[in-house]
């Protein structure tokens, strides 16, 4: 359907929770279409007919997608009556997966909102992870990285903080340390026993396009030594040798997003803890 510009629609989430899980799922998908933006209208909380009411008022006023994950049976049926009397699409993003559960399990939906936010050990885990990992982030407190179960290295700009950030999030302590030329790496780095250690490598021309980025954003254009090709080179052949020299896994993140980096460690991750659980 052809849109009043040509290069954008609207795009409705509604949720009876937070939220995320639908904002992840629809940006998956308008990802997709490269030529065509999406103007999102997040709705979180959605538990009241006055809630919803004006929910309604502003798709009528930016018709477009409605996507949904109410619960609540009255809410649903008065969602879909508008969007059917508008002729516009909707559609429940958790609501076909529930009955692919019931038919299997043979067991009907609690209809618990927002249940996958329950305060149990997994969320205060993440909470754990995520406290560790601001504390040793940039090569802070080498004295605890044994604690970690995962640390990253690598040059300036590989995406360490954020990928961090990001394991930290799935529960992973995760710690990260620079790798700098000329610098000695810290000696608990050299000796560590049950942390995974992932030596993140980009090539020279993604990390020059970064860093100058880095430097027009902080005000800083002039730092030639930072961005200089010959000297980035120097720098990510060293941490390729003395990566290589440890024995830590190497993961190219050039062409990586950080969801992908983080993918690919927490799969290293599980790997190297599988034989320990079969052990």
């Amino acid at each position: 359907m052809a849109t009043a510009s040509g290069s954008y629609f609207h795009l409705h989430l509604i949720s009876d929770s937070t939220g995320e899980t639908l904002i992840t799922v629809a940006r998956a998908v308008a990802a997709q279409y490269a030529n065509i933006s999406a103007v999102e209208h997040v709705y979180p909380l959605v538990r009241s007919q006055k809630q919803l009411d004006r929910v309604l008022a502003e798709i009528e006023e930016a018709p477009g997608i409605v996507l949904f994950t109410l619960l609540e049976k009255d809410l649903v049926e008065r969602l879909e009556a508008k969007c059917k009397e508008m002729n516009l699409p909707s559609l429940s993003i958790i609501g076909p997966l529930m009955q692919l559960f019931e038919a299997y399990l043979g067991a009907a939906t609690a209809g618990r909102v927002g249940a996958q936010h329950t305060l149990n050990a997994e969320y205060f885990k993440r909470i754990d992870a995520l406290n560790y990992t601001m504390m040793h982030d940039d090569g802070q407190h080498v004295e605890g990285l044994e604690d970690a179960d995962v640390v990253l290295v690598g040059v300036s700009r590989t995406s360490k903080t954020p990928t961090s950030i990001y394991l930290a999030n799935r529960g992973i302590r995760t710690a990260n340390v620079p790798l700098v030329l000329g610098i000695p790496i810290p000696s608990q780095l050299e000796t560590l026993k049950k942390p995974l250690v992932v030596s993140l490598q980009a090539t020279p021309e993604r990390l020059i396009q970064v860093r100058q980025n880095r430097l027009l954003a902080i005000g800083s254009p002039d730092n030639e030594a930072y961005i200089d090709r010959e000297a980035v080179t120097d720098e990510v052949t060293y941490a390729r040798r003395l990566s290589i020299r440890h024995g830590w896994p190497l993961l190219d993140v050039t062409r990586r997003s950080i969801e992908e980096t983080a993918a690919a460690v927490m799969k290293l991750y599980a790997d190297r803890q599988r034989p320990r659980s079969l052990a």
